[in-house]
């Protein structure tokens, strides 16, 4: 296991003996807690002789999103007892419920602003992230984002920015200053070695659009005179406390269109090996200019599912297309 991840590792592992023994002082005869001590000290002294994060079953490598959720984990999803693969199942349907109760309606009617997302995780949970919320002034605000890592890690920390998010929204900070708190949130409640990209904006009643892209995916503006986009013009979110973020501001005309997306659809890689790329995305979002944003995410998803033809996806797909309708 990598110097740095070690060490995150044993970071928690650490914490976790402090509040043990604290617990033990005030609870001494209490067996499981005894019990606890001893595990997080074996579990050291594997740091300390480099077999820390080895599966006591076959000595390959545990999941690292596992020990991240919990640093005890002594066997790989393979090795599993039949009572901890009942366990894991029960939690991650939980937690599929959970992470489907989060996201929004799927199409939006907002008077001005028309919406329409497509969510589509590659195992039970996804780590992809997207929401929009009515605006103070009558608008949008809408994210779509992807938290670094898979599986039931990744979804959790969906799942806390969303509540970051969902917290900061109704306050009405400028689009700026949003990020910046939340990504010092984020920052403070993380481990270092997980960070999020996203594309946050604000969708005015008069047709303007605010938008801030932290090293996500370039946002594509699918107007009446063709298609540019909106490159990243800041760090992710997690990654240092005090990034600072810009806002770039353009006006929609009705029928054009904002399309937000996650690399699951233009990292998507064909049985030939070749990779779908943004600009075959631009080129499916060329020709469907005008039509409703429904339309819009249907073409784009059957021209990906053509270009797979049956090959296995290997990410999260999240695409959201918000049109100015009048």
């Amino acid at each position: 296991m990598a110097a740095v991840g070690t060490s995150i590792f044993r970071s928690q592992l650490l914490e976790r003996r402090d509040r043990l023994e604290s617990a033990l002082a005030a609870h001494p005869s209490a067996e499981q807690l005894a019990h606890l001590l001893d595990e997080v000290d074996a579990a050291l002294a594997q740091v300390d002789d480099g077999t820390y994060g080895l599966c006591e079953a076959c000595h390959a490598p545990v999941e690292p999103e596992r020990l991240m959720a919990d640093p005890l984990m002594r066997f790989c999803l393979a090795h599993l007892t039949a009572g901890q693969q009942a366990a894991l199942e029960q939690d991650l349907e939980m937690a599929m419920r959970i992470q489907a109760s989060l996201l929004p309606n799927r199409t939006l009617d907002a008077g001005v602003w028309q919406a329409c997302f497509h969510y589509q995780p590659l195992g039970p949970v996804s780590g992809d992230y997207c929401d929009w919320i009515a605006a103070p002034d009558g608008g949008l605000l809408f994210i779509t984002g992807d938290v670094s890592g898979k599986g039931v890690a990744s979804s959790l920390l969906m799942s806390h920015l969303h509540a970051i998010f969902r917290s900061l929204l109704p306050v009405g900070l400028p689009m700026t200053a949003l990020l910046e708190r939340a990504n010092r949130v984020f920052c403070e409640s993380t481990l270092p070695s997980f960070y999020a990209t996203l594309v946050c904006g604000h969708a005015h009643p008069d047709g303007s659009l605010e938008i801030c892209n932290a090293g996500h995916c370039p946002p594509v503006l699918v107007g009446r005179d063709g298609i540019c986009t909106i490159a990243a013009d800041a760090l992710p979110l997690g990654l240092f406390s005090t990034t600072r973020f810009a806002a770039s501001r353009v006006v929609l005309h009705p029928g054009e269109s904002l399309v937000l997306y996650t690399d699951g659809i233009t990292e998507a890689t064909s049985r030939s090996g070749e990779e779908y790329t943004p600009e075959r995305l631009a080129s499916v979002l060329r020709r469907v200019y005008g039509l409703p944003p429904r339309q819009m995410t249907a073409a784009c998803l059957a021209d990906l599912d053509a270009f797979l033809a049956g090959s296995a996806r290997s990410d999260d797909v999240t695409l959201m297309a918000i049109q100015r309708a009048v």
